[in-house]
């Protein structure tokens, strides 16, 4: 009997030095994953202050079934921008993006995920941008009153720089947005139950931007 003890005694504490050990590995892992997520949390709140609301319009149809990654398509500014750092983006200014893979890996009968990176001013020069889809409105001719619409005048954009992720379910028939502003991408639009994604020319696409690599000089967050 005394064996016995003698040798269950070793064992047992074997089991509980183990235990601790991966109680540790896994407490460690945690905190490591909740700094990770602290960390793109702050650099997400960072890159949202430096951005203003924006509203712009397709210059033409995007369909994910003749898109491929490297597409490039444009969006027309419908409002003037003052971005932060003082430079200014005049009404009529083009955004150029291109069709790219989906960062967010979402799943979806199909996707059609969009990267806007250059603004194009109408006397030629070319500022670099970043810029977060946060809204998508399919094209209208009047408003509810009988108001003529014009392209990029849809719906308000009323993002604030403290809304760090957008998904908008069913922003049109059957599609959803999904967007991050710390994420590559503009946008990622993602349909379920359909086969295709399309968003017509004259969508009205709400953005958060601003010029890449810029440093805030002060202003507040867009029109």
């Amino acid at each position: 009997m005394k064996n016995t003890i003698a040798i269950s005694l070793p064992v047992a504490a074997l089991s509980m030095a183990l235990l601790l050990a991966g109680s540790a590995y896994g407490q460690s892992a945690m905190n490591s994953q909740s700094s990770q997520d602290s960390a793109n949390q702050s650099a997400a709140q960072q890159e949202a202050a430096q951005m203003v609301r924006a509203r712009s319009y397709l210059q033409s149809t995007l369909d994910a079934k003749d898109s491929r990654p490297g597409t490039q398509f444009a969006a027309i500014l419908s409002q003037n921008v003052h971005l932060k750092n003082g430079s200014e983006l005049p009404r009529g200014t083009k955004l150029i993006g291109t069709v790219a893979t989906d960062d967010m890996q979402m799943h979806g009968a199909s996707k059609l995920a969009l990267r806007i990176t250059s603004a194009q001013l109408k006397d030629g020069k070319t500022i670099p941008v970043k810029a977060t889809i946060v809204g998508v409105f399919a094209p209208e001719t009047e408003n509810m009153q009988g108001y003529n619409v014009m392209p990029g005048d849809e719906e308000a954009n009323d993002w604030n720089n403290s809304m760090l992720t957008y998904d908008q379910i069913n922003a049109m028939s059957g599609v959803d947005l999904h967007s991050r502003i710390a994420g590559q991408n503009s946008g990622v639009f993602v349909a379920k139950k359909k086969d295709d994604v399309k968003i017509s020319a004259g969508s009205e696409l709400a953005l958060a931007i601003t010029e890449q690599g810029a440093q805030a000089t002060g202003g507040n967050d867009g029109n």
